[in-house]
């Protein structure tokens, strides 16, 4: 597979985000891609074969590097943070490339702003979301009796993760220095997670929710489907970090973006 294509877009508080592309565009609309936190494009969705699957049933490809994350722009504060920032930059990213319409796919953080951006934007076609269930209901996103969001951050900016007590913030510690991620830009968005009602009730696009049988950030997904009208749900083998990676995983996501349904 060609490395992709990558660009710089400009978002509407002047953060820049990088775009990877692969593909051309087809009879169907592209597919734009979040992924998710600490992680970034190539890591969450070339890596783990998404990408490959997508274009090898004919579509073109859109990735967004989240603010704080991969090749965009790392700021500090966060103020400049939160899920609906972020949906904010995916809608910067199709007014750039004239996308007048698209299918959407996020993981995890990414999984929440694609949720965002589908309640508010009329483009979106198609949606899946994976590596969230019932906290995204409950708690606005990040389910915090799974992690919380002063544990995370702390771990993030401490100088000696030895001394991270909890153990799912010291999992995401560790994934962070394994992807070399700007940890004070990540500790910037936990502190801005969004904890306010999504708008899942506005969201028209037929919808897929995945989730890992073994994912304490996608606990009781079923009730994330039943919030969004005539979601799916489809659960994989996996943990949070290993679910996305399955080909059961892949296999629902290219399937349900292909099975046009009509609309």
């Amino acid at each position: 597979m060609s490395p992709p294509a990558t660009s710089r877009v400009r978002g509407r508080d002047g953060v820049e985000l990088a775009v990877h592309r692969w593909g051309a565009p087809g009879d169907r609309p592209p597919v734009v891609l979040q992924h998710g936190f600490a992680a970034d494009s190539l890591r969450n969705w070339e890596q783990s074969g998404v990408v490959a699957a997508l274009l090898a049933d004919g579509r073109e490809v859109v990735a967004v590097d989240a603010r704080g994350h991969g090749a965009s722009d790392k700021p500090h504060d966060p103020d400049r943070y939160g899920e609906r920032a972020m949906a904010g930059d995916l809608g910067s990213v199709a007014d750039a490339l004239q996308l007048d319409r698209f299918d959407l796919a996020g993981y995890s953080m990414g999984g929440i702003v694609s949720l965002v951006l589908a309640g508010t934007d009329p483009r979106v076609r198609r949606l899946v979301v994976g590596g969230i269930g019932a906290g995204v209901v409950e708690r606005g996103g990040l389910d915090t009796r799974a992690v919380r969001t002063t544990a995370l951050a702390s771990a993030l900016e401490t100088e000696d993760p030895a001394s991270i007590p909890d153990p799912m913030a010291a999992a995401f510690r560790t994934f962070a220095d394994s992807t070399g991620a700007d940890r004070l830009a990540l500790a910037a968005h936990v502190r801005a997670v969004n904890t306010e009602p999504l708008p899942l009730g506005d969201i028209a696009a037929p919808t897929l929710v995945i989730a890992g049988v073994a994912d304490p950030l996608a606990a009781r997904p079923q009730v994330l489907a039943d919030a969004v009208a005539g979601a799916r749900l489809v659960t994989v083998p996996g943990d949070h970090l290993g679910a996305v990676r399955t080909p059961e995983f892949t296999g629902a996501l290219v399937g349900f973006l292909g099975d046009d349904g009509g609309s």
